[in-house]
């Protein structure tokens, strides 16, 4: 069984959700914590598309 290739946005949505699941997950450059799923997801998919946007 070959392994599945991990792309970059792939990493970045998941290191994300990993701080929101274990509490540093921050609103921008404030000190708030992100206590809503749906605003970490949002946040997620943010940072990945001005990841995949600096790339090109």
């Amino acid at each position: 069984m070959e392994k599945k290739k991990v792309s970059a946005t792939q990493k970045k949505v998941a290191k994300v959700m990993h701080e929101f699941k274990v509490g540093e997950l921050h609103v921008g450059k404030s000190d708030t914590i992100v206590t809503n799923q749906k605003q970490a997801i949002a946040i997620a998919l943010s940072e990945a598309d001005e990841l995949k946007k600096s790339k090109k």
